[in-house]
């Protein structure tokens, strides 16, 4: 095959590498970060593959009008920005990066939880503010804990890696089997519930886990417990979250995403903050981030890795099918 015939539109800015390795190995590569959905629809028909991120969704029509498409690469760790069962009945191959920031996600968990569990942002502010707070500012030590993560793939594993040397049992949940290994033991949710002292989610979203984190599950687990969100902000209900950290339930929490995010990400709110939204941003211990575990320098750089490597990969199965 030669990788020439192939057309690639990148609908979304990226690190120059993935298109320089494309580049390098004889694809054709255009580039539109501007056009709006309806107008990309009009120009699809030729291109044999897209590289996005998540400026627009990749819908049923937008499907249709990409009549030569063989797959579509996001250059992050999910797809749900895309139809992916119409997508796949189409018969376009669909790719993502989850192995690209997966260590820059586990990172920014661990950071997360041990900023909560020691105050370091409330500590930090106060003594800027020129306040010299030891005792309220007493925190905890994660050794001897038990961490519970959800949702046991690259960004789970990675954390997991992460609290080694700490003196923690880390206990894992997923709907795959026999998924555990070193770093986590795999549980069942019941039993991860009656154990665990922090909760770490790291799941892609689904119709499964969309609104997961509610009173009901929350008052399954037996203890008081941190909660951290590097995953997707639409498995934590807010307003549940905001009644268990108000009752004590929930001792604290580490926010990444949330609910009410916008699907490019880039606006958080376009009306009135929701009220759940104005406790968060006034509670000591919560700590909020604007979606950015996974988003460092070289996560930026590992992510246009994979998605090249994927993209050329992809193609050369197919070349090496034909022979």
């Amino acid at each position: 095959m030669i990788f020439s015939d192939i057309k690639i539109l990148h609908i979304d800015s990226n690190h120059a590498l993935l298109w320089k390795q494309l580049e390098a190995a004889g694809f054709y590569n255009e580039a539109d970060f501007l056009s709006s959905k309806q107008e990309v629809e009009t120009k699809i028909e030729p291109y044999h593959g897209i590289v996005i991120r998540s400026r627009f969704k990749i819908d049923k029509t937008f499907l249709d009008k990409a009549t030569n498409l063989q797959f579509i690469a996001r250059v992050g760790a999910g797809l749900e920005s895309i139809d992916c069962e119409y997508a796949t009945a189409k018969g376009i191959h669909l790719i993502a990066a989850p192995e690209g920031n997966a260590n820059a996600v586990g990172e920014q968990a661990l950071g997360m939880l041990l900023s909560l569990f020691n105050n370091l942002n409330t500590a930090n502010n106060e003594v800027k503010l020129g306040q010299w707070k030891r005792e309220s500012n007493r925190g905890h030590e994660l050794e001897g804990k038990t961490v519970g993560i959800i949702g046991y793939g690259n960004m789970g594993k990675s954390f997991a890696k992460k609290l080694r040397g700490f003196d923690v049992t880390v206990l894992c949940y997923d709907i795959l089997p026999n998924i555990g290994d070193a770093n986590a033991t795999q549980v069942s949710l019941a039993e991860l519930q009656e154990r665990a002292d922090v909760l770490s989610l790291h799941t892609p979203w689904t119709p499964v886990t969309d609104k997961m984190i509610n009173t009901a599950f929350i008052n399954k687990f037996k203890k008081p417990f941190w909660l951290i969100n590097t995953a997707r902000g639409n498995s934590v209900v807010t307003d549940d979250l905001v009644d268990a950290l108000k009752s004590g339930k929930i001792v604290g929490a580490g926010l990444d995403v949330l609910e009410y995010e916008k699907l490019s990400f880039e606006t958080l709110f376009e009306a009135e903050k929701p009220k759940a939204f104005d406790y968060l941003l006034q509670a000591q211990n919560v700590l909020l981030t604007p979606h950015i575990a996974g988003w460092t320098f070289e996560s930026h750089e590992k992510l246009a890795q994979v998605i090249a490597d994927k993209i050329t990969s992809f193609y050369s199965r197919r070349s090496d099918l034909k022979k």
